[in-house]
């Protein structure tokens, strides 16, 4: 069985949803809610990569200049 978002679930329910529809699209809503998790692991990962290439870029770019 799906997780679900059972804040989502009682407000569709409260809204007049029936209980099945309501449970299919809570459980829709934290599947999506999973895949952003995931994303924000993979920027994380991807800022410190940009932000060591651009330490690395200026560190080079200091030797050039200043040497």
């Amino acid at each position: 069985m799906a997780t679900m978002i059972s804040e989502v679930y009682d407000a569709f329910v409260s809204a007049g949803a029936p209980e099945d529809k309501a449970r299919k699209a809570a459980e829709a809503l934290a599947d999506y809610e999973n895949r952003f998790t995931k994303f924000e692991g993979e920027l994380l990962v991807l800022k410190w990569m940009v932000g060591f290439v651009i330490a690395l870029d200026v560190a080079i770019l200091a030797r050039v200049f200043f040497s």
